[in-house]
């Protein structure tokens, strides 16, 4: 366990390295931002802990007790502005934490889906995402409105990419496109990360071996998925039980994601700001992994890491 300040530390210290190190200095019009690119992308991770009710609850507490670590903390409408330009840095900086982690190695990666509840179903009107985000169905939540998020996860926990499509999305059609984007490299869509060593492994959700032949084919992703019960040829019960053993971690990671990290409090008002939310909870997730590992701790023992 270590105290808040020491975190803040640690993490500021690896940012402003990699910003540094890896991306082209900030050449932008205008009087100097108050927050750097470093300190923006420290307080966007540190931001996503489930302690903190919503963003403007975060924002309360760093006003009163960071800003000696901060001392040019502007207002909140301003850090959000500066939040979006610095989504791309986010995003890049968990590709960092992922080499450091030693994603490229791992023997397979778990991909599976999960809801995430942007807006009661039930509420009149179209919201602020309208026409981004849909109606679909969850076995969590049911019927609800939001994004469809697919992740793909190591055997120790570190989420390796990940991408999302409107709720209604299909597993399938979502694989596809976040297969392809790995194959296929696209700057717009790097928050899939790099293709898999190894094979996915991934529920019923995705079967389908038309679809697992011309991914095998197109992309190179071999994908292993228990076929359906009524199969002409279903799998024996332990080998099942086999694969949903070693799939749990993705389970794993979705609850951390969405209470240790509030993921499922999110109420975005724009496209862009929930993207960068997105990759600070995935970078701070990756972040505590690698921080356990340095203090010789479990990979997600993430509840009694800092002492508040």
């Amino acid at each position: 366990m270590i105290d808040l300040d020491t975190f803040l530390t640690v993490l500021y210290v690896m940012v402003d390295d990699f910003c540094k190190s890896k991306l082209p200095c900030e050449t932008r019009p205008g009087p100097e931002a108050s927050l750097s690119c470093s300190e923006v992308v420290t307080l966007a991770i540190v931001s996503q802990w489930g302690r903190f009710p919503s963003e403007r609850g975060f924002y309360r507490y760093a006003c009163r007790h960071l800003r000696s670590a901060f001392p040019k903390l502007p207002d909140r409408g301003q850090f959000n502005r500066l939040l979006r330009q610095h989504a791309d840095a986010i995003v890049l900086f968990n590709q960092h934490l992922k080499k450091l982690l030693g994603v490229a190695d791992v023997p397979y990666e778990a991909l599976d889906g999960m809801a995430v509840r942007t807006r009661n179903a039930k509420r009149r009107g179209y919201g602020w995402l309208a026409g981004l985000t849909d109606i679909g169905w969850s076995n969590r939540l049911g019927w609800y409105e939001g994004f469809h998020l697919l992740t793909a996860v190591t055997p120790a926990g570190v989420i390796s990419g990940f991408g999302f499509a409107p709720a209604s999305t299909k597993d399938q059609p979502l694989a596809e496109t976040f297969l392809a984007a790995r194959r296929y490299a696209n700057p717009r869509l790097a928050s899939v990360g790099q293709p898999a060593r190894g094979p996915y492994v991934a529920d019923k959700g995705f079967e389908g071996q038309a679809n697992h032949q011309r991914w095998l084919d197109e992309y190179g992703a071999e994908l292993i998925c228990a076929p359906r019960q009524d199969s002409p040829h279903p799998w024996p019960k332990q080998l099942r039980r086999w694969l949903a053993s070693i799939r749990q971690i993705v389970e794993t990671v979705h609850d951390k994601l969405l209470h240790t990290f509030r993921l499922d409090r999110e109420r975005p008002h724009a496209l862009v700001g929930f993207q960068a939310r997105l990759a600070a909870s995935v970078a701070l997730h990756n972040f505590c992994i690698w921080l356990n590992k340095q203090l010789g701790r479990p990979c997600l023992a993430f509840a009694d890491l800092i002492d508040w």
